[in-house]
C-alpha cells in the first residue's frame, strides 16, 4: 500500500532541503517532490532532518555483552580478547537469537536500517557443529527481521590462533577445519528480502594464506562482498612479515582478495606502499573509531586512504558505543589529533561514509540515498534537541554528524515501514529490558 512522507528537511542529492515529500510503493521511494512547505493531508510529518539510513558496516553482535564489563581496570586488546572469549563461549543459538535482536534494535534505535554482522561463531562450543550447520547464522538473520532492520552476514572464515597454529580451545567453534569445508557450510545459507550473504577472512593471522583465495573466489563467484579485520594491531603486522615477508595488505593483494567488493575493517597500521594497494584497488575502509580508542589499538590513516581511492565506511564493531554520528564525527575528530589541523573531512563526506558508502560495502549498492528507486530506508534526527537546538537547519547536516547522538533520533523507516516512532521501538517494545535480561544471563559471574 503506497505510503506518504512530509520531511521538514530532507538530505537530497548533498544538500539540505527543506519541505520535501517522499512518497513510498512497494517498499521504495517511489517520488520525491522539494519545496512542499505545508504537509498534504494524510501524510506522515518527520519533523527534523531526514536522511538515508545508516548503514552499520561492521558489527559483532555479542560483543555488546562487554559494554561496561571490557572497561575494567586495564590491559590490552590481547586481554580483552580473553574477556571476549568467555562470553562467546557461553552463546547458543537461542540465546543469541534473544541478545542479537536486542543489539538490532538498539541499532534500529540510533537509526541503523542495515548492519553488516561479521559472524565467526559457528558451531557448538569445542567445535562440534549443531544439526543445521547454520544455526547461529540463521538467529542472526532472524534476529534483524525481529528488530526490523537489513543485515548482510558476512560469514567468516576462521581456521587458526595465528600464523601455523591450530585454533585455541575458545576458538575451535570458530573453525570449519579448512577453507573449502568452510565454503561448503557457508554456501547454504540463503538471501532473504532483508538479508543478503557475504564473506569475511577473519584476518590474515587466522586464514592460512594458502586458503584466502578460495574465500575470495566464493564472494567473487556469487559478487558477494567480502571483508576482512586488517592491520588492526602491529604485532599481526609483525607476525605477517615473520611468517610472509610481506605486510598484511600486500598479502592479501597477492591472494587475489582485494578490490571494490573488498573492505578492510580497521587499517589502522599501514605502510605508504599498503595505503596505495588499498586505494589503487578501491578497496573500501571500514573505520570503527569507537572501538579503536577503546581497545587502544591507534587512529588509521582514514584521510590518506580516501586519498588513495578508498571508499571510507563506519562500524560500531565491539559496541562499546552504538552511535553512527560518534563514529561519523571520530574519523575527523581524531585525524586532528594525529595531525594537529582541522577539516580533513567535511560533514557531507561523513554522511555519506554513514549511508552511500556503508551499504555499498555490504552489498546494498541501491540503498542509502533518498530518490526514486531507492529502498524506503530513512532516520529522522531532531533539530530542537538539548544538542541541536540554535544552528539554523540549512546547516543540519553539520550539526547531525558534529552535535547530535543517537538519542536524536526520532524516526526510522525500513522498507517503507515506521520501525521507530518518536524514539520509541515499534516491534521490540522494551529494548533496555531486553538487553539487560539477555547480557546478565550471560555474563553472570565474568
Amino acid at each position: 500500500m503506497p505510503v506518504t512522507y512530509h520531511a521538514e528537511h530532507a538530505w537530497i542529492g548533498g544538500t539540505v532541503v527543506a519541505g520535501v515529500v517522499i512518497e513510498v510503493a512497494g517498499g521504495r521511494v517511489s517520488g520525491v517532490r522539494t519545496g512542499v512547505a505545508t504537509p498534504p493531508p494524510g501524510v506522515t510529518v518527520l519533523r527534523g532532518l531526514t536522511l538515508p539510513g545508516l548503514a552499520n558496516a561492521h558489527s559483532h553482535a555479542f560483543h555488546r555483552a562487554l559494554r561496561g564489563i571490557a572497561q575494567r581496570g586495564s590491559g590490552t586488546f590481547w586481554t580483552w580478547r580473553d574477556t571476549m572469549y568467555d562470553v562467546a563461549g557461553r552463546l547458543d543459538p537461542g540465546t543469541y537469537l534473544d541478545l542479537a535482536t536486542a543489539v538490532y534494535a538498539e541499532m534500529a534505535l540510533a537509526g541503523i536500517t542495515c548492519v553488516g554482522e561479521f559472524h565467526y561463531l559457528h558451531h557448538a562450543p569445542g567445535g562440534t557443529p549443531y544439526a543445521g550447520q547454520n544455526a547461529m547464522g540463521e538467529a542472526l538473520i532472524e534476529a534483524a527481521a525481529r528488530a526490523g532492520i537489513r543485515i548482510t552476514l558476512l560469514d567468516t572464515c576462521y581456521l587458526s590462533a595465528g600464523f601455523g597454529a591450530p585454533p585455541e580451545r575458545h576458538q575451535l567453534r570458530f573453525s570449519d577445519g579448512d577453507a573449502a569445508a568452510w565454503a561448503v557450510r557457508a554456501g547454504e545459507l540463503k538471501e532473504r528480502p532483508h538479508a543478503r550473504i557475504g564473506a569475511a577472512v577473519h584476518s590474515v593471522r587466522a586464514v592460512p594464506a594458502d586458503q584466502i583465495a578460495t574465500v575470495a573466489e566464493w564472494a567473487a563467484g556469487r559478487a558477494a562482498p567480502l571483508h576482512v579485520h586488517l592491520s588492526e594491531q602491529p604485532a599481526e603486522n609483525e607476525a605477517c612479515l615473520a611468517a610472509h615477508g610481506r605486510t598484511p595488505a600486500a598479502l592479501l593483494a597477492e591472494r587475489g582478495a582485494l578490490g571494490p567488493r573488498t573492505s578492510a575493517v580497521h587499517a589502522t597500521h599501514l605502510t605508504g606502499d599498503d595505503i596505495a594497494l588499498l586505494g589503487g584497488s578501491a578497496t573500501t575502509v571500514c573505520m570503527c573509531p569507537t572501538t579503536e580508542r577503546d581497545l587502544a589499538d591507534g587512529i588509521g590513516p582514514a584521510a590518506d586512504l580516501a586519498a588513495a581511492g578508498s571508499p571510507i565506511s563506519l562500524g560500531s564493531d565491539s559496541h562499546a558505543v552504538i552511535d553512527l554520528f560518534e563514529e561519523a564525527r571520530a574519523v575527523e575528530l581524531d585525524e586532528r589529533l594525529r595531525t594537529l589541523r582541522r577539516g580533513h573531512w567535511n560533514a557531507a563526506a561523513l554522511l555519506r561514509a554513514a549511508t552511500e558508502d556503508g551499504h555499498a560495502s555490504l552489498g546494498w549498492p541501491e540503498a542509502g540515498r533518498i530518490e526514486a528507486g531507492a529502498p524506503a530506508d530513512f532516520v529522522t534526527v531532531a533539530l530542537d534537541s538539548v544538542r541541536t537546538a540554535g544552528p539554523p537547519p540549512s546547516l543540519g547536516a553539520e550539526t547531525a554528524v558534529f552535535a547530535a547522538s543517537a538519542a536524536d533520533v526520532r524516526h526510522v523507516v525500513v522498507n517503507g515501514r515506521p520501525i521507530v516512532r518518536d524514539g520509541a521501538h515499534l516491534l521490540v517494545t522494551d529494548v533496555p529490558g531486553e538487553l539487560s535480561r539477555t547480557i546478565t544471563h550471560l555474563t553472570a559471574q565474568l
